[in-house]
């Protein structure tokens, strides 16, 4: 039986600026930021209140699991914000968006009522783009 998830991936087309946006905009912590061989990093952030949730911060190039011709298409699609990776929660959405717009963040979708509660979407730096959500109290 599977009982939790660890870790995520998020594909970015640069990690220094990944890392960047993720510990210096968004607040995350770094977890493990380590060489892989020739070439490779293995960068993951928490989320300051979940870190036994790691996002690892995949960098798409060739080599390893992309050959050219998918690396080519992988970097096309995170540029044009096909991937909606994740629902990162607050517990003030409007005060968390003014903060994070000051920080240079992106939004794609302003702060609106939902059935859920609040949500707004941004963009990372590579082009994914996740709802920030405050969520309508339990009953």
């Amino acid at each position: 039986m599977i009982t939790k998830v660890t870790h995520m991936c998020v594909y970015v087309l640069d990690q220094d600026s990944a890392y960047d946006f993720y510990v210096n905009k968004l607040g995350f912590k770094v977890h493990t930021d380590a060489p892989m061989g020739p070439d490779a990093r293995w960068l993951t952030v928490t989320p300051p209140a979940q870190p036994e949730l790691e996002i690892t911060l995949f960098l798409v190039k060739e080599g390893g699991v992309f050959d050219a011709e998918t690396t080519r298409t992988m970097r096309n699609l995170v540029k044009k914000g096909t991937f909606g990776a994740a629902v990162f929660t607050c517990q003030d959405l409007m005060t968390t968006y003014e903060e994070l717009k000051v920080k240079g963040v992106e939004f794609i979708k302003t702060p609106t009522k939902e059935f859920y509660g609040y949500e707004a979407l941004f963009k990372d730096d590579s082009g994914n783009w996740f709802s920030l959500s405050q969520l309508n109290p339990e009953p």
